[in-house]
């Protein structure tokens, strides 16, 4: 039976747990993309540098200083027809031990007919004890094109601090044209530094990422792996469902960074965000 002490901390800690939303959508005005209807909640903000050429550019905040167990942000993007919107972070999202549930981050990317939308953040960094559950939900119109990276790094190893124990949950699902092309669910709990250190999972690699790539073909496929040689972390890369993907794995997130980097710029012309280049 629970104690009346036990039920007050409970009460106390889900009041002092951090929640973020925001949703907008972006639409062409005279062939420029310019902001739509904009929601903002929380501790979660964004704000819109200057325009650049014809597109759009969206930095993401939290005020709260980072993700603790029991959190929840909520992050909702649609790009109009004919839409050019890019989307980063304005650091590095930090993720810390949670000693009850895990954070929750959900969030859901549309993109109408002749839209191109950049999804771009920086890097997830999770501390040991972290628990995190993630959604990533993207709808693509026949005609849109996406350029999405994650990436997430166990520890900040230039710390030297490692995760070793905690929960990572992953689940995205790639719509177009409303047929589903792709879906995922990547979970990794317990002992993680153990599992890292698996030659079939990470080799002992701290750093993991993701790259999709909406139209992808062979051809897409064939002029990044024209650069993989420079690269210095183990680089998949592969094309189907009319879409590309790039896996990462690197011993350090300095190293997945600069390959992500390299593997973007070949991808696509969508400049990446200055804060990526600091």
């Amino acid at each position: 039976m629970r104690t009346d002490t036990t039920s007050t901390a409970s009460v106390i800690f889900a009041a002092n747990r951090a929640r973020g939303s925001v949703r907008f959508d972006v639409r062409q005005v005279e062939g420029v993309t310019r902001r739509g209807h904009l929601h903002e909640s929380g501790s979660l903000r964004v704000r819109f540098p200057s325009p650049e050429a014809e597109g759009l550019s969206a930095v993401f905040v939290n005020t709260a200083g980072g993700i603790a167990g029991g959190d929840r942000f909520d992050i909702d993007i649609a790009a109009g027809e004919g839409t050019r919107l890019v989307v980063t972070t304005a650091a590095a999202e930090k993720i810390y031990r949670a000693a009850g549930p895990a954070a929750r981050l959900n969030i859901a990317l549309k993109a109408d007919a002749g839209a191109h939308l950049a999804w771009l953040p920086q890097e997830t960094i999770l501390f040991d004890r972290a628990r995190v559950s993630r959604r990533i939900d993207i709808d693509l119109a026949e005609g849109a094109s996406l350029l999405l990276c994650e990436i997430v790094v166990f520890g900040r190893a230039a710390m030297g601090e490692r995760m070793r124990n905690g929960e990572f949950v992953d689940r995205w699902r790639l719509r177009r044209g409303g047929r589903l092309v792709f879906a995922e669910n990547i979970r990794l709990d317990g002992d993680i530094a153990e599992k890292l250190a698996k030659p079939a999972i990470a080799k002992g690699g701290v750093a993991i990422g993701t790259a999709l790539m909406v139209p992808g073909d062979e051809a897409l496929v064939e002029r990044i792996r024209e650069v993989t040689t420079s690269l210095t972390g183990e680089v998949g890369i592969s094309s189907w469902n009319g879409f590309a993907m790039a896996r990462f794995c690197a011993q350090d997130a300095a190293r997945l960074r600069a390959d992500m980097m390299a593997v973007l710029g070949r991808a696509s012309d969508t400049a990446l965000p200055r804060l990526w280049l600091n």
